[in-house]
């Protein structure tokens, strides 16, 4: 009953569509022109002004020869007042042929309903758009999670809740971009596509370009190409850039996500920790409303509530993994995994003894951690574009940045000596030489000057600070298994 219920209103708006033609207005008409979006002119509304403006219907309240209807779209909505007695016979004739979802231009003055509502009365309207299937419920939303993911312009058109969040997401990244350049910083853009994917380790997307007979890789990271430009001469850069691994699918991973890098010259691990610090701070105070961030569960309930304010947390990596077991660092490799096994910490014989310490680290600290913690001086082994530790060679200067129980955040004192790098890099590629990225090795032999440089993931970035637990929540076009 349901199905053909729905068949029976796709046919009837065919129906009205068609009626519309038949007298003589367009469906799907021409421009036009406004003095401001609903929203915008709700929130400068005065009386008495002559306004001109569009948007989807959301809400029709009949009463009879007077109509109140809502006009939406992103930046909110304004209730317009239609009289079958003051607009032309034409007006109404096209209004009677509307449903919810329909696109509307409306011109008209401002006023104030007895009720207090900031209103329109129309003096003329417009169709500007036929929509031919009826919008998901306005009550409820979109509640389907995969047509909420797969139709994500249904999402954003009947939950305001994620729209906000989006809206969030575009304010985060705009501000991010003025801090930045405020403090000296330039953006810059460096290739999407590369002959040898670095930067990171990571499984890369791979494609072939026809015309140069060669295979190339979507990038993984642009931080090979930046600190090339520190080497041309720039000192403080930044790419907010798209990056795409070719790994698993979880709600804090997704194939295709946004990074910040930046890039300072003469600055360390420790100048960027602050940055990063200042920068997170100044996004929260500005765009979410304060340091104390509510993460809430589907019934709206606060589950915690991440605490931002300064000073954040600096702890050394071994502090933190003796603070769970005061003997780790005393253990064999063997009493180490024979440890984790009576912990039921899974590890697996492939895995070296510096990734059972790190799979500790992530399952123990990492996702207990949920207000901000630097992270600093970690192994050499986990970071091997980092400078090494001046008094411990076990270790390199970086930090990572932990907050709401994931890496939100890597820092490093960026490892300028060409010969270490490259031993670096060959000993992570297990001697295939043919992993190397040659050029960029050379280019660290025209000297790079001793730099700090940070990334942030953005997607997790906006997950924090909008409080939402699944990395699909704040990409507009997250992707999901095609469906059968």
């Amino acid at each position: 009953m349901e199905e053909k219920s729905h068949n029976e209103l796709l046919a009837i708006r065919r129906q009205k569509l068609e009626a519309l033609r038949a007298a003589g207005i367009d469906p799907f008409g021409s421009g036009f022109e406004t003095t401001g979006a609903p929203g915008e002119i709700r929130a400068a509304f005065a009386e008495g002004q002559k306004v001109r403006t569009a948007g989807r219907i959301t809400a029709h309240r009949n009463m009879g020869k007077s109509h109140f209807i809502d006009l939406s779209d992103h930046s909110g909505r304004i209730q317009v007042y239609l009289n079958a007695k003051e607009l032309a016979p034409e007006a109404m004739v096209a209004f009677d042929l509307l449903d919810i979802g329909d696109f509307l231009g409306v011109e008209g003055e401002t006023f104030v309903t007895k009720t207090g509502e900031p209103s329109i009365k129309a003096a003329s309207i417009r169709v500007l758009s036929k929509s031919l299937r009826p919008l998901p419920d306005k009550w409820h939303g979109v509640q389907d999670t995969e047509i909420k993911y797969r139709q994500r312009y249904l999402d954003l058109v009947s939950n305001r809740e994620s729209l906000e969040v989006f809206q969030k997401r575009i304010a985060i990244v705009r501000e991010i971009r003025r801090f930045l350049e405020d403090r000296g910083f330039i953006e810059v853009e460096t290739p999407m596509m590369q002959s040898i994917p670095g930067g990171a380790a990571a499984q890369p997307f791979e494609t072939h370009h026809n015309a140069l007979g060669m295979d190339l890789y979507l990038r993984i990271a642009p931080e090979l190409y930046l600190k090339r430009l520190l080497v041309g001469g720039f000192t403080k850069i930044f790419e907010l850039n798209r990056n795409f691994r070719n790994e698993g699918i979880s709600r804090r991973h997704n194939p295709e996500f946004t990074m910040l890098e930046t890039y300072w010259a003469y600055a360390d691990f420790e100048k960027m920790a602050d940055l990063v610090e200042e920068m997170v701070c100044h996004l929260a105070e500005k765009i979410c409303g304060g340091l104390r961030i509510e993460h809430k569960n589907a019934e709206g309930n606060v589950t915690r509530t991440i605490n931002l304010s300064r000073p954040w947390r600096r702890t050394r990596y071994e502090d933190l993994l003796r603070g769970v077991e005061p003997k780790w660092y005393d253990f064999s490799p063997e009493e180490r995994r024979a440890w984790c096994q009576e912990h039921g910490i899974e590890v697996t014989h492939c895995q070296a003894d510096f990734e059972v310490t790190q799979h500790v680290f992530e399952k123990l600290i990492e996702e207990k951690t949920m207000d901000p913690l630097f992270v600093t001086h970690c192994p050499k082994e986990l970071v091997p574009l980092a400078k090494q530790n001046a008094a411990d060679p076990r270790l390199v200067d970086v930090y990572e940045l932990v907050i709401n129980g994931q890496e939100i955040s890597p820092g490093y004192s960026e490892l300028n000596d060409p010969d270490i790098q490259r031993e670096r890099l060959e000993h992570q590629s297990g001697g295939e030489t043919q992993k190397l990225d040659d050029d960029f090795l050379a280019a660290l032999e025209y000297g790079m000057p001793p730099a700090g440089g940070i990334g942030i993931g953005i997607d997790r970035l906006v997950m924090m600070l909008t409080g939402v637990e699944s990395i699909r929540d704040v990409i507009l076009f997250p992707h999901m298994r095609p469906r059968h």
